[in-house]
């Protein structure tokens, strides 16, 4: 499939925004897959080149949350192999099955998720106990990778709340050691994608080099601002998600709802 150069110019666009969004809460897909969908690329491919570009942009704000001493992943290993075998399995299943039934369960998770950062007085700049083990962690970790591998958007935010809520790290120490996660989860995926031949090529590096830009931005405004941007920003993008698969007349709910 060949682009012309409006198109690739407005995809890695997109990728400079959904990356900087991704870094500081997780949620980037609400933006870049959208875009490529719009491009008029077919949803299997455009999944996997979203993969391409995330995988830069994660990789960037890994680097830079690890230079400030935010992220443990001699400690938390586990969860980001799970994340990383969890994808495989998603990115292996996407090429096979129906996603309406994941979509359709996708909008009761993300207002669950939204409650918490809303109503939760907890959460802030300073690590809590842990409320499961690493074993625990770990698995639920792995399940949000297979989401990843198999669809996508939402999934740092996904990551961020299970660190924060589960793992008792404190809100930016759980968004950095998200993005390992994710990068794991995404370059899993990647691979999975890029032995099926879905990828576009071109798309992709474009808007990894915007996602790479992207991610830097976002990365160093979590690090400045902490909890107070975080917070706010975890809470618009997972019900901005949320009414956009609501409102999407595919969307099994919608469908109930609507007709």
């Amino acid at each position: 499939m060949i682009l012309s150069p409006d198109t690739i110019m407005f995809l890695t666009g997109a990728a400079v925004i959904a990356s900087c969004i991704d870094a500081m809460a997780g949620g980037g897909g609400l933006i870049s897959l959208p875009a490529l969908l719009a491009a008029g690329i077919p949803p299997v491919p455009a999944v996997a080149t979203n993969k391409l570009q995330g995988c830069v942009g994660t990789f960037g704000a890994c680097i830079a949350y690890a230079r400030r001493g935010h992220m443990d992943l001699k400690t938390y290993k586990w969860p980001v192999i799970a994340a990383f075998v969890g994808s495989i399995g998603g990115a292996w299943l996407l090429q096979r099955v129906d996603t309406s039934l994941l979509a359709g369960l996708m909008p009761a998770l993300l207002i669950a998720m939204a409650a918490y950062f809303t109503f939760s007085p907890k959460l802030g700049d300073m690590d809590r106990h842990a409320r499961v083990g690493m074993a625990g962690l770990s698995l639920l970790i792995g399940g949000v990778g297979f989401y990843d591998g198999f669809f996508g958007p939402g999934a740092g935010a996904f990551y961020t709340t299970i660190f924060l809520a589960l793992g008792g790290l404190s809100i930016l120490r759980a968004t950095a050691q998200a993005k390992a996660a994710n990068f794991a989860s995404n370059i899993a995926g990647l691979l999975t994608m890029a032995a099926g031949g879905h990828i576009l090529w071109v798309a992709g590096l474009c808007m990894a080099v915007g996602s790479l830009i992207g991610g830097q931005i976002g990365s160093h405004l979590a690090m400045r601002f902490g909890s107070r941007l975080i917070k706010p920003l975890l809470i618009v993008m997972s019900l901005a998600l949320t009414t956009k698969m609501l409102l999407d007349p595919k969307n099994p709910i919608h469908i109930y709802l609507f007709g």
